[in-house]
This record gives structure tokens, C-alpha cells and sequence, in this order.
């Protein structure tokens, strides 16, 4: 596990402040926990599909990707031939999978999107299973602190997207490791269970920028990175899975 989380931790500027940890594992704010932890797999899946339609497809030819809707149906990791789409396609769309086969972003990120997706099914039933309601709660700042920061120009916008895909999966992945044990025993095992799949989606995103920028992204990286613990150590009116510093909140995650 050490080993798994040694190079999450490097990237990451700092750790998730023990502040956090003492409002996540407080049971009164487990609903919000889960509810916000649900909403960002669901988000990662959507940023991912985005992607994947801006960054791989023709403009004439994004319809041709499946909708969402399409892999929440499939088994969590599908044969590539699912993943692509191809078994709900005629002969002639089926030759532009062919040539994306070999962009290393669809693949990547349909991968993504398809465990994502399994995770959010998987959030679901837990909270289903402890009678919580999957109910609206307001997003956190942290997301849109990162992507206000996107520059307007290509590549550098998709470099950017892909450094703050990064950032919040190795967050994710820091937070589930640094949680898991203060939660009971269920939802400790299934967070670190999660601890796999994340530190490689902030591998695979950070692979993804390097080649999408075609030279050194040390000092973009650095930036992102600074703003990132930037919003996870200052002060946060709310509790989300990635807010920052508590300030006292009432059991529904909100400033009192």
C-alpha cells in the first residue's frame, strides 16, 4: 500500500489536513459525505466522456460516440469492443473506432468512465443500504477553483484539463487512503478498494498531458499543484469530499 500511495503523495503539495478528517468521520455528516462522493464519480465519467468527444472525434463525427447512458449498461470492464461501442454500430461507423483504437486518450478515459460509473453504482448501494437519500448538495469550490485556471488555447487548454484530472483523482486517492481508517468497516474496505483504480487514473491523466503538450509541463504542473493545496488548506465555508479547511458546519455540512 505504501508503495501504491508514495507517488500520489509526492505529486500532491500537501496531505489533507486532520481538520478534515475529524468532520468526515463524524457520523452526522456521512450523508453529505457519501451523497457529494457519489456526485464526483458520476462527474469524473462526464469530464471523461467530454473529453473524449472534444479531443477524439471529428466535429462531424462526435455523435457517433455513445451517450453516457450507454456504459452504465455494460459490465463494469467490458471488452474492448463494448467499450468502443462497435456492437450498436453499422459497418461504415464502425471504421472510424477502428482508427481511434490507436488514440491512447479514448482509451484511457473510456476506461475511466466505465469505473467511475461502477463506483458511483457502488456509492449508491451503500448509501441505499443505510437508508440514505440520494438528494441534491451544492458542489464544492475545489473543481471550479482548478478549471477557472484552464487557458482558452489549444493545446494548452487539454494539457490543463488533463494536469487538474490529475490532481483530483491523486486527491481522491489521498483522501480514501487517509479516511478509510477512521470509517466502519465496510466503508473503509470499499474506499480502499478504491485506491487502485484512482492512483492510476492521476497516472494515466499526467501521461495524457505530457503528450498532449509535446514538452516539459513541470512548471504548469507546479502551478496546478500550488492552487490545488491552496484550496484544500484555506478555509471552506462547506464540507465536501474535496473542501478544505472545516469551518464549524452544522450536521448538514453547511457553515453555522
Amino acid at each position: 500500500m505504501d508503495a501504491l500511495l508514495a507517488p500520489v503523495r509526492q505529486f500532491l503539495h500537501c496531505e489533507t489536513p486532520d481538520e478534515w478528517i475529524a468532520v468526515a468521520r463524524d457520523p452526522a455528516h456521512l450523508p453529505t459525505l457519501l451523497i457529494d462522493h457519489a456526485n464526483c464519480e458520476n462527474k469524473a465519467a462526464l469530464t471523461a466522456h467530454s473529453l473524449v468527444r472534444r479531443y477524439c472525434l471529428p466535429k462531424g463525427k462526435r455523435h457517433l460516440l455513445p451517450k453516457l447512458d450507454f456504459y452504465r449498461e455494460l459490465d463494469a470492464l467490458p471488452e474492448k469492443a463494448q467499450i468502443l461501442g462497435k456492437r450498436t454500430m453499422g459497418e461504415e461507423e464502425r471504421t472510424v473506432f477502428e482508427e481511434l483504437e490507436r488514440n491512447d486518450l479514448l482509451v484511457k478515459m473510456v476506461r475511466l468512465i466505465q469505473e467511475e460509473l461502477h463506483h458511483f453504482e457502488q456509492v449508491l448501494e451503500l448509501m441505499a443500504a443505510r437508508g440514505i437519500h440520494y438528494g441534491p448538495v451544492t458542489a464544492s469550490r475545489y473543481a471550479r477553483g482548478l478549471m477557472q485556471h484552464v487557458r482558452h488555447h489549444e493545446p494548452a487548454a487539454v494539457v490543463d484539463k488533463l494536469i487538474i484530472g490529475a490532481f483530483i483523482e491523486a486527491r481522491s486517492c489521498e483522501r480514501f487512503a487517509k479516511l478509510a481508517p477512521h470509517l466502519d468497516e465496510e466503508l473503509g474496505r470499499f474506499y480502499t478498494s478504491l485506491l487502485r483504480s484512482e492512483a492510476r487514473h492521476y497516472q494515466d491523466y499526467l501521461a495524457l498531458a505530457e503528450q498532449y503538450a509535446g514538452e516539459n509541463i513541470d512548471e504548469r504542473i507546479a502551478f496546478f499543484g500550488a492552487l490545488e493545496a491552496d484550496l484544500i488548506r484555506s478555509p471552506d465555508s462547506q464540507f465536501r469530499f474535496h473542501s478544505g479547511l472545516p469551518v464549524r458546519l452544522d450536521s448538514g455540512g453547511a457553515a453555522c
